[in-house]
């Protein structure tokens, strides 16, 4: 029972809007079949998959549909937690998501969001997070960060109160920025004694060091973007 994550999937199996860079990056063209390939020889029907937020394009119900069949399709069990791009997913109606995914697609993905999830002896608290990149004001970004280190709280506190000492973080947006060495989601983990964040997010080979990785204070950091790791799921822990 080995827990595995990676991120940032991004298919577009019933939608042809998506970003020119996957239709020409060699790192991108084929991914789904590496996924794919990479899963069926690794995970096995007991283990756990987490996949770090950005799964699919689509929006609509029917664009979405080819790319959850994928994801379904993977061995094991799959835990998604919630990406920038996963504009199906609003926060605050995670339970009402599990909900229709279940109507709709007759699934048993499970989506994590500002919660935690059991996974033998540890709690897996996910939240999107988020960090400043230029892409807005400082401001707003700050509002943005304070508003996801109050959900990622939250999920933390859920997990003590409910007895848990062994706590992995799943965040898709880095904890810090390329300006930060340290940000409120560090010392966070540290705060509540966490022993690995998990993050995606990060595109590109120019982008892989943006943030953490390895130990810091005590927490080990790993990146878990699809492309960083050639499409292959990262070991979080051995089972």
């Amino acid at each position: 029972m080995s827990l595995y994550a990676i991120g940032d999937l991004h298919l577009h199996y019933g939608t042809d809007r998506f970003p020119d860079l996957q239709k020409t990056d060699p790192d991108w063209v084929g991914h789904e079949e590496k996924v794919k390939r990479n899963c069926a020889r690794l995970i096995r029907p007991e283990d756990t998959l987490v996949l770090v937020g950005d799964h699919t394009w689509g929006r609509s119900v029917t664009e979405r549909r080819p790319d959850f069949e994928f994801i379904e399709a993977l061995p094991g069990r799959k835990i998604l937690t919630r990406g920038n791009h996963d504009m199906f997913w609003e926060a605050k109606h995670t339970d009402a998501l599990r909900q229709r995914y279940k109507e709709l697609y007759d699934g048993d993905l499970e989506f994590l969001q500002g919660s935690f999830a059991v996974w033998k002896d540890f709690a897996l608290v996910a939240t999107k997070g988020y960090t400043y990149e230029g892409l807005d004001t400082p401001e707003h970004a700050e509002k943005l960060v304070r508003r996801e280190l109050a959900r990622l709280k939250a999920g933390l506190d859920e997990a003590q109160a409910a007895g848990y000492k062994k706590i992995i973080i799943f965040l898709h947006y880095p904890p810090t920025n390329i300006l930060e060495r340290e940000s409120g989601f560090t010392r966070m983990a540290e705060a509540y004694g966490v022993s690995q964040v998990v993050y995606a997010h990060c595109h590109g080979r120019a982008r892989f060091h943006d943030s953490i990785r390895g130990m810091f204070h005590g927490v080990r950091y790993t990146l878990v973007s699809g492309d960083s790791l050639n499409w292959c799921p990262e070991k979080i822990v051995d089972g």
